[in-house]
């Protein structure tokens, strides 16, 4: 059984080289034929934009990535959790049947973080949803 095995992956990594050279050959023609180049990677007009390299080593790099930011102390401008969502909360209950983006433009905030906020607090149970307005619960 071992044999059988060893030769089916053989056979399989040759037809896959196989396949790769025609891709090559194909894409070289389509080339020609276009005069542009398709291949892996993003589609063109989709790059990130660079960003400024230092002379940090790479594990350097990465190992500051990803070191959480440090915490404020009691007393710093750094407001508690959910403001936003007490903010929100209020809103709903000053103007019942208030939209979403309407709630967003009273706050001076973009809409798309309202539609994880108001949900939320709909499962909580201090909002319901009537149409695309919002109400206070009780």
């Amino acid at each position: 059984m071992p044999g059988f095995v060893d030769t089916a992956v053989k056979n399989i990594d040759e037809r896959l080289r196989e396949l790769q050279d025609e891709v090559s050959r194909l894409e070289a023609a389509r080339s020609a034929l276009t005069g542009t180049r398709r291949g892996p990677g993003r589609p063109r007009g989709t790059t990130r934009a660079t960003t400024r390299r230092t002379t940090r080593s790479r594990a350097t790099r990465t190992r500051t990535a990803r070191r959480p930011t440090p915490r404020t102390r009691a007393g710093s401008t750094r407001r508690g959790g959910n403001t936003r969502a007490a903010q929100t909360l209020e809103l709903v209950r000053q103007r019942p049947g208030i939209t979403i983006p309407q709630i967003a433009q009273a706050m001076k905030i973009q809409p798309n973080y309202l539609y994880r906020v108001l949900p939320r607090l709909a499962s909580e149970g201090q909002v319901k949803r009537d149409g695309q307005g919002w109400h206070p619960a009780s």
